[in-house]
């Protein structure tokens, strides 16, 4: 059993995490708005800032584990940590010459990217050291770091809103950076030495040759990438541009989101002797697509409306990404460790692809979101299907939903969403 003191720093660093991931998405009205205190980014800009992200978490996920063979995992998390702190030290440094529009695009574009780099080290570390600290209860501690960076993910927004209102948005990573600090003082005197094993086998496996099941999982991974990330990043950006809510009420729809995202994962894990995870995973994706289609059918002026939808959305998207994973890791035994990672790979694209390609289609296009939300249906329809073939195999019942995830999710053995 770990040091308590270990644990603490793990979980801590967890909720740290999602808070850091999701600043950016979650002050999309200062990045998009007009007038003294914003940026002034068009939709491209705005979409365009989350580019470098995707790219450096997909290298970063990916290396993450051959450089824990060399350097060690706790190596790997102090320097997530770092690239965390990086990016959000860059994020302040943005708001001093926000008027200098080339000047800061520039560092904010540098800062997704630091952010993309913690992410894709940090993540996945901190969720294989909460399976080694408890290796008889390994899925609730995994659910339990993933409902933590739920937590962050989902304070992320309210911080925003709290800050904006007194007139200094960038006081969230401000608090960040406090935060990442002491976290980083605490952590670097611990041993940090359990998972070390895990990353490195990870490592070894990677190098494995693919079967050709594993692209069945990688299309589910990345259209899911598409339709939470169209949730995820663009919710602010609808809520004020297409319904007339204000900055604070277009942080309560992302919150909403994201806290719908960590409540779900928990009442699947709770109902999973009553309702199975395959079923689970062909029913959510229907979820999603009524929330998109839903979405695009709002009338303009009604925020409250929009508010619930996004939260039927992220009910939508919890355990989708998780699940996934843990039919992959029991289907592929042959490359384990590193199915994970991949799938993480490729939602990552799925990510890039809906974080960039809406501004695109508003200003080349001309399409307005809800249309945009609209044609996305078509690719959670798509992920329906994907699901049918994802529960099929020569597999046990997952042990639980959520052993991993981001985001954006966490992961049991790669160990990484959302994300958000």
């Amino acid at each position: 059993m770990a040091q308590r003191r270990e644990i603490v720093a793990v979980y801590l660093a967890g909720v740290v995490q999602g808070v850091a991931l999701v600043t950016f998405p979650a002050a999309s009205a200062v990045f998009t708005g007009a007038g003294a205190g914003a940026y002034g980014l068009s939709s491209t800009e705005y979409g365009g800032m989350f580019v470098p992200q995707a790219i450096t978490a997909i290298g970063a996920s990916l290396l993450g584990a051959g450089l824990a063979r060399r350097l060690g995992a706790k190596r790997i998390y102090l320097l997530g940590l770092v690239a965390n702190l990086l990016a959000m030290s860059l994020l302040i440094v943005s708001s001093l010459v926000m008027h200098q529009h080339a000047l800061a695009y520039g560092l904010l574009l540098a800062a997704t990217a630091s952010l993309g780099v913690g992410f894709g080290f940090t993540v996945p570390t901190l969720n294989t050291f909460a399976a080694a600290f408890f290796p008889q209860g390994v899925d609730r501690a995994v659910l339990g770091l993933n409902a933590l960076l739920g937590l962050g993910t989902a304070l992320a927004p309210l911080f925003v809103a709290l800050f904006v209102g007194l007139g200094i948005w960038w006081g969230l990573p401000v608090l960040v950076v406090a935060l990442i600090v002491g976290l980083l003082l605490f952590s670097r005197r611990l041993p940090l030495s359990e998972g070390a094993a895990a990353l490195a086998e990870g490592g070894h496996q990677a190098r494995s040759s693919l079967p050709a099941r594993f692209w069945l999982f990688a299309a589910f991974a990345l259209v899911y990438g598409i339709c939470e990330t169209i949730n995820a990043n663009w919710a602010t950006v609808y809520m004020t541009r297409e319904l007339g809510a204000s900055a604070t009420m277009a942080s309560l729809a992302l919150t909403l989101f994201w806290g719908s995202v960590t409540l779900g994962r928990m009442i699947i894990a709770a109902i999973e002797k009553y309702l199975s995870p395959q079923r689970t995973c062909q029913l959510l994706p229907w979820l999603v697509a009524g929330a998109l289609a839903a979405t695009a059918l709002l009338p303009k002026g009604e925020p409250l409306f929009g508010m619930a939808i996004f939260a039927l959305a992220g009910l939508g998207c919890s355990a989708l990404l998780p699940l996934a994973i843990s039919f992959g890791q029991q289907q592929l035994p042959s490359i384990g460790s590193s199915v994970a990672g991949g799938l993480i790979a490729f939602y990552q694209i799925g990510y890039g692809i809906a974080a960039f390609g809406v501004g695109p289609l508003q200003s080349r296009a001309g399409l307005d979101l809800n249309v945009i939300y609209g044609a996305t249906t078509v690719v959670a329809l798509s992920m329906a299907v994907l699901a049918i073939f994802v529960v099929r195999g020569p597999q046990r019942s997952p042990s639980g939903p959520c052993n991993g995830g981001r985001a954006s999710h966490g992961i049991q053995d790669f160990d990484t969403s959302f994300k958000p």
